[in-house]
Formats: structure tokens, sequence, C-alpha cells
């Protein structure tokens, strides 16, 4: 199988060939934003996305095998001109999920709820690139290396970017350090208090 880059640069030569990189990560890039605002603007945003691609595919990096960093990079991009109505989903969708954890029976829901409104303020109030970064590393599936390229920063830009979200994160569900599970990934930051 070829790699991104290789696709990329087929495409140059054969525009056609351009189809197997959306093929190959169309469901991710969609996942990812349908996360953040609503299928509907997910579906516009990945054709958006791969259509940016496209003309631009000759500024690929080549020395990068995988172009999904750079596909991430590009959504997160046109993601910022949503941001009002990310906002408005994630107050939205929240307060549903808000409302559902108070409608389960039992002693934990109302502190569930409670939490949950607490981390929907935290996220909001974050500054975007620590937003921006926290996502990507949570719900793109990236390593702290994908995520630089997506957002165009250095590796400790997004090491910083990511302590100071966890930090926000663990005050707002008023979690400390000890309390935190480790989930098997290699390039975790250190939790400081």
């Amino acid at each position: 199988m070829s790699t991104d880059r290789d696709v990329i640069r087929r495409s140059r030569e054969n525009p056609a060939v351009f189809a197997e990189l959306y093929d190959r990560h169309a469901k991710a890039i969609h996942r990812f934003v349908a996360r953040r605002l609503t299928t509907q603007v997910a579906d516009d945003l990945v054709s958006e996305t791969f259509l940016v691609a496209f003309e631009r595919r000759r500024t690929f990096d080549e020395s990068r095998e995988d172009a999904l960093p750079w596909l991430y990079g590009i959504v997160t991009t046109l993601l910022k001109k949503h941001r009002r109505l990310e906002a408005r989903e994630w107050r939205a969708g929240l307060s549903s999920r808000t409302r559902e954890a108070v409608d389960q029976p039992g002693d934990d829901s109302l502190e569930a709820a409670l939490v949950v409104a607490r981390l929907r303020g935290a996220l909001r109030g974050m500054a975007a690139g620590d937003r921006d970064a926290l996502l990507l590393y949570a719900w793109g599936d990236l390593d702290y290396e994908g995520v630089a390229v997506a957002l165009g920063v250095p590796v400790g830009t997004v090491r910083s970017r990511l302590n100071r979200a966890r930090r926000t994160l663990r005050i707002a569900a008023g979690r400390f350090p000890a309390e935190e599970v480790d989930h098997g990934r290699t390039d975790i930051a250190p939790n400081y208090p």
C-alpha cells in the first residue's frame, strides 16, 4: 500500500488519485468535527478540508508519510471560522448530557451533572489553542508530534498547551494528580499540581 505522501505526489500528475487520500482519512476527520459540532457541519467541513488539501497539495511536507496531521491542521483552521457555532453546540450538547445524567437514578447522578457542568465551563473558558491541542490529542488520537504538525507549532508548545488544558480540567473536575489514570499512551505529559 502506498503512503499518503505517495498518493499526494501522484495526484499532482493525475488529480483523480487524490480520492485515495479522501477514502483513507475522511471518516477520521468527520468523526473529529462531528464531536465538536454537528454531523451536518462535519459533512460540510470534511468536504471543505479535502478541497483545501487538494488545492494545497503542492505545499504538503514530503518529509512526512502520513497526511492525517496535515488534514487535522486544515480542519482545525476551518473550525476557527465556526467558533461561535462550536460554543453554542458545547452549551447545548453538554447541557443535554447534564440533563441525561440528572435523569438517571442513583446518588451519583447529581454529582455527575455538576462535574459535567464545571467541565463544560472549563472547556468554554479555555484558550482556543489549548482546547484545539486537547481535542486533537483526545478525539483526533494524534500523538504530540501529530498535534504539533496539525497546529503548526513546536512539540514543546503542544506539551505546554496540553499541560494547561489538563490542569484546567483537573481543577474543574475537583481531581488531584494521584487520582488520574494512565491509559497506556507513551507520550503523556507529567501531572503537575
